[in-house]
């Protein structure tokens, strides 16, 4: 087949954003989606529509898929007889749990294809860019046959041949990621109660939101287990909280996320940790 053709399974804002890069590639791309008219834009830019999962699977060696979750991957797959998937690499870029993305490659491995699962760590308008940045796992015979064509979305960052292990890394960050932008709003629901506008605020906001100093203070505490409360404390935290929640409250805002923060904090302390550092919450967190 042609080493320059893909086959492209899912035209939501991230399918559309990687049918895009390819095309201004110059690859031959085959597209399907379950709204066929989602596919108007990029066929009318050279994309071929296929007619059928069944023709989509066939019409490249590299299959990617880029959807909403796994119910979605095996509803789409199952349209197709097992034999379309033979012999093909399927980078699944879609997000779900690492247990489901062992399962959906043990699956594509009895049909005789190879899944590629995939954690894309940019937005849709970060594909093709120079700092975008997939995780990838899998086979790494899979990842070099294909290397030109996935890095034409963004680069590789291949951890190993489990291939639950970039889900597994993807979603870790996207407890980060999610945790962390909802504390940004509720953080500006409380300054809009005073007035005070989020761009006015913005630079104060990323200053704050720079943790590369605490994390790279507290990685190595946290992998030694030692949470001394010599710089910090949880005391010292659960007191800042508290401001933070009377703050929200006395500005009308709901301070559930907040107050939600505080009673983790307030955990550790009834567990003993009090005087410990804020990272012997991971000890709290990770029990059962």
């Amino acid at each position: 087949m042609n080493p320059k053709s893909v086959t492209l399974i899912g035209l939501g804002p991230m399918g559309q954003a990687m049918a895009g890069a390819y095309l201004d590639s110059g690859y031959d791309l085959t597209v399907w989606n379950r709204t066929p008219s989602r596919a108007d834009q990029v066929v009318a830019r050279g994309a071929t529509l296929a007619a059928s999962v069944e023709a989509a699977l066939t019409a490249s060696d590299l299959v990617v898929m880029s959807l909403t979750d796994y119910d979605a991957v095996f509803a789409i797959l199952e349209r197709a007889p097992a034999a379309a998937l033979a012999g093909r690499t399927v980078a699944n870029l879609t997000s779900d749990t690492p247990g489901r993305a062992r399962e959906a490659a043990a699956w594509l491995a009895e049909r005789g294809a190879v899944q590629l699962t995939g954690g894309v760590q940019v937005p849709p308008p970060g594909i093709g860019t120079p700092e975008a940045m997939t995780y990838y796992s899998g086979p790494a015979a899979a990842i070099e046959a294909h290397r030109p064509a996935l890095e034409v979305l963004t680069g590789i960052d291949h951890l190993g041949e489990d291939p639950g292990l970039a889900a597994l890394y993807y979603q870790i960050g996207m407890d980060m990621f999610w945790t962390g932008l909802l504390a940004y709003l509720h953080a500006q629901a409380v300054a809009r109660a005073h007035g005070i506008s989020a761009e006015r605020f913005l630079p104060h906001a990323v200053k704050t939101m720079d943790f590369r100093y605490f994390l790279e203070f507290y990685a190595p505490r946290i992998d030694a287990g030692a949470h001394r409360g010599d710089v910090d404390t949880l005391a010292m935290g659960a007191a800042s909280l508290e401001h933070v929640v009377h703050t929200a409250e006395a500005s009308g805002v709901d301070a559930s996320l907040p107050a939600a923060a505080l009673a983790v904090f307030r955990r550790g302390i009834a567990a003993g940790h009090g005087q410990d550092s804020l990272t012997s919450l991971v000890e709290v967190l990770g029990r059962r």
